[in-house]
C-alpha cells in the first residue's frame, strides 16, 4: 500500500506535535513536584505557584464592530479571531481582518499592548500567542498584558494549561472558560533568569518545526509538479 505525501506530511506534523509535549513535560514540573525533570544547569531551586492574575497587569477582553456598518472595518487597527491562530504555535498570528477609529469606539473590543498574552477562552478555547503588534480582538480572547516575566515563557506554560483545560471541557455543555475561572488557574514559575532560558529553547524548536513544515510544503509541490511532467 503506498503511502501519500500528504499523509507523510501529517504524520510528521503529529510526531512533532508530540515531541514538542514530551518535551515541555520534562522542562516544567508534574503535578506535584516543584522542579523539572529536565534543567539547565545552574538552575536548582523550587518552581513558586503563582495565580494567573498576579503574573500580569493588565486583563483586557474583545469584541466585534458591527460587521454591517462599512465605516467600523477596514481600517488601520490589527482585528483578530480564533481562526487567525495556529493550533500549537505561541508565536505564530495572521492578521486578516483590519477595524477604523470609529470601529474600535462603537464595540466592545479594545487595543491591546504588544508583547501581551492573547488566549482564546470562548470558541476555539485552547490557542493563543504572544503578539508582536498593538492589536484588538474578539470577544473570545482575554488578553493579559503586563506580563510579570518572560512573555513567551508563559506562553508556552499556557500552553500546556490550556491543553488540560480543553480536555475537560470537552463533552460538556461549557463552550470556554470564564475569565474569572481562568484567572484563578495556578501554575508554577522559575526565577526569570531560568524562564528566559526556557523560552529560548522552546522557541528554536518551534523554527526546527517550521522548517521542517516548509521542507514538507516543498516536497509536495514538487511530487505535483513531476506528475504534471511524467504522465500526460
Amino acid at each position: 500500500m503506498s503511502i501519500g505525501v500528504r499523509t507523510i506530511a501529517k504524520t510528521v506534523r503529529i510526531l512533532e506535535r508530540n515531541q514538542k509535549r514530551t518535551l515541555l513535560q520534562k522542562m516544567f514540573p508534574k503535578k506535584g513536584q516543584l522542579k523539572p525533570e529536565l534543567r539547565f544547569p545552574g538552575f536548582t531551586n523550587d518552581w513558586e505557584q503563582r495565580k494567573l492574575e498576579e503574573l500580569a497587569s493588565k486583563f483586557t477582553g474583545g469584541g466585534t464592530p458591527n460587521t454591517s456598518n462599512p465605516n467600523y472595518w477596514n481600517g488601520e487597527i490589527p482585528w483578530i479571531q480564533s481562526s487567525d491562530l495556529k493550533e500549537d504555535d505561541v508565536l505564530s498570528l495572521t492578521v486578516k481582518k483590519h477595524i477604523s477609529q470609529e470601529g474600535l469606539k462603537n464595540s466592545a473590543t479594545k487595543i491591546v499592548p504588544k508583547n501581551s498574552l492573547v488566549i482564546v477562552t470562548r470558541v476555539g478555547v485552547g490557542k493563543l500567542v504572544v503578539n508582536t503588534q498593538e492589536i484588538a480582538t474578539s470577544q473570545d480572547f482575554l488578553s493579559l498584558s503586563g506580563i510579570k516575566g518572560d512573555s513567551r515563557f508563559l506562553a508556552y506554560s499556557l500552553y500546556s494549561l490550556l491543553k488540560k483545560i480543553t480536555r475537560r471541557v470537552q463533552g460538556t455543555s461549557i463552550k470556554g472558560i470564564t475569565k474569572t475561572d481562568f484567572l484563578k488557574e495556578t501554575i508554577l514559575v522559575p526565577a526569570l533568569e531560568e524562564q528566559e532560558k526556557i523560552s529560548s529553547c522552546m522557541v528554536e524548536v518551534d523554527k526546527l518545526i517550521t522548517l521542517h513544515q516548509r521542507k514538507l510544503e516543498t516536497y509536495k509541490k514538487l511530487k505535483k509538479s513531476l506528475l504534471q511532467k511524467m504522465f500526460i
